[in-house]
């Protein structure tokens, strides 16, 4: 008896979907952590969903298994994990007793959600330019609510002090509202790519960085939200270095950064065009 190859794949297409499921259930499991006191636990369950939501896109496309219904869940997991759950994280540890504190709440999930909806609708709209795929409008949920919990990474590290006073936490939460909401643009990770002689120092800085994970989990929050932030006005730079040469859109980033080390612009577009475009006019 033969078995069809179809219901053979269909457990692999499901898996993920499965991930997504995870990512909402870490994002749900912050709220319950963070209700018990467990406030480092809070932050991790909120990471975790960070980094599941950053694998199942990826998953999807690299066994095919795209789908409206995967994208649908998506996006509603992504509302929860990274709007409503870190909003009620916060309420419920450093919000909780304020005059304004749910306002506040309120105003970082509305900006979360706007911002989903936006990325939904951008996905839809073929008139995107080709360069547009390698940034982000605004900072990704997932990224904005590591931004938002970086009050409480650094509670739970140092104490109370001015980082856990009303005023410096509601302008923090707004702040990474207003980033996720906004159209600045902030880098794909999927488009950075790293030159073979610096492959050696990434991975030490990998090993670094899961040392700090498990000796100083708290600082390394913080640590990456600060790079996050001043990666910003670099994505800027460099967004609008790219919108302005249409020549250099299908051109590998790594390329694109050899011409824009090039003195004379006219020597830029020439070997653009000659010489560092990939065959197809693919990237």
């Amino acid at each position: 008896m033969t078995t069809d190859p179809k219901k053979r794949r269909r457990p692999v297409r499901l898996l993920p979907s499965v991930i997504t499921v995870l990512a909402l259930c870490g994002g749900l499991s912050a709220v319950k952590f963070a209700l018990d006191g467990e406030i480092g636990i809070a932050i991790a369950m909120i990471g975790a969903a960070a980094i599941l939501d950053s694998l199942d896109g990826r998953l999807a496309r690299l066994l095919d298994a795209t789908s409206r219904i995967g994208a649908e869940l998506d996006s509603l997991a992504d509302a929860i994990s990274f709007g409503v759950a870190p909003a009620l994280v916060l309420y419920v540890t450093l919000l909780d007793g304020q005059s304004y504190g749910w306002i506040t709440a309120l105003v970082y999930v509305v900006c979360i959600v706007l911002r989903l909806a936006r990325f939904n609708t951008l996905l839809d709209d073929d008139d995107v330019p080709g360069y547009a795929r390698e940034y982000f409008v605004g900072v990704p949920a997932p990224a904005a609510a590591l931004v938002a919990v970086a009050p409480l990474a650094a509670a739970a590290q140092w104490g109370d002090g001015w980082w856990t006073s009303y005023p410096v936490v509601a302008a923090w939460i707004v702040g990474a509202a207003a980033l996720a909401v906004s159209r600045i643009p902030t880098l794909a990770m999927k488009t950075v790519s790293v030159p073979s002689h610096m492959v050696a120092g990434l991975l030490v800085l990998v090993a670094l960085l899961a040392a700090a994970l498990i000796t100083y989990p708290f600082v390394l929050v913080i640590f990456l939200v600060a790079v996050y932030l001043v990666h910003i006005p670099f994505a800027v730079r460099s967004q609008r270095w790219v919108a302005a040469r249409p020549e250099t859109w299908d051109i590998k980033p790594a390329e694109r950064r050899a011409i824009r080390r090039r003195p004379d612009p006219e020597s830029r577009r020439s070997a653009a065009r000659l010489g560092l475009r990939r065959p197809g006019g693919g990237r």
